[in-house]
């Protein structure tokens, strides 16, 4: 039985990660946004984004993010979507096709580790469940600083470790660091972070904005 638990709980894992197939993109990408849309919320209010501007969602799972991104920058402005999963860009393709034809939004294959995005391109940038994935923080963070304009603002969502480390599915892959680890990455960057708490049960989010020094 423990076996047959373990593996459950690897598959759960590796849909959070990379969502992919019928299950991720008809179940898990629904679920996704679902259950982080306060923290997408959070984060897009955070990341103060206003007409006119080019917004980022970086690994945008079910796509909630980029909705909520082309509500703010409005009809002068564009969203970029930057996703590892194929499955989710194509369904990303789907959801957003008259966006897409208009060139409000963009969507790319890429890593957080190398973004295919232009050096300080980018007003505002949001990257929300996703350094768990990543064994590279440090690199991770000098993108977020590479593509961010040096009025901008990058936020990264991470769900509280300790309440994360409770959750069976974590022990699967996933990285679950310290939040003073993810902010001393963001620093050693050159950013400067703000931390906001959002309480919610029974994982709380933590918000990282980061700006240039």
């Amino acid at each position: 039985m423990n076996a047959i638990v373990s593996k459950v709980m690897s598959t759960v894992a590796g849909q959070l990660g990379k969502p992919h197939g019928l299950l991720g993109k008809g179940v898990v990408a629904r679920l996704l946004d679902r259950a982080n849309l306060f923290m997408i919320e959070g984060a897009v209010a955070a990341a103060d984004v206003t007409p006119g501007d080019v917004a980022g969602d970086l690994g945008f799972g079910g796509g909630v993010g980029i909705s909520l991104l082309l509500d703010r920058v409005g009809p002068s402005g564009s969203v970029i979507g930057v996703e590892l999963s194929r499955d989710m860009l194509e369904r990303a393709g789907s959801r957003f096709r008259g966006d897409i034809a208009t060139g409000r939004l963009r969507v790319q294959e890429g890593s957080l580790t190398e973004l295919p995005l232009d050096d300080a391109s980018l007003d505002a940038v949001i990257t929300l469940n996703t350094v768990y994935f990543v064994p590279e923080l440090d690199r991770v963070c000098a993108e977020l600083a590479r593509v961010l304009r040096p009025k901008g603002r990058a936020v990264v969502g991470i769900g509280d470790p300790a309440a994360m480390a409770r959750m069976p599915f974590t022990a699967h892959g996933f990285r679950l660091r310290p939040v003073a680890d993810v902010i001393a990455a963001l620093e050693n960057a050159g950013l400067t972070v703000e931390q906001r708490t959002l309480d919610r049960k029974p994982i709380p989010g933590h918000l990282l904005i980061a700006r240039h020094a």
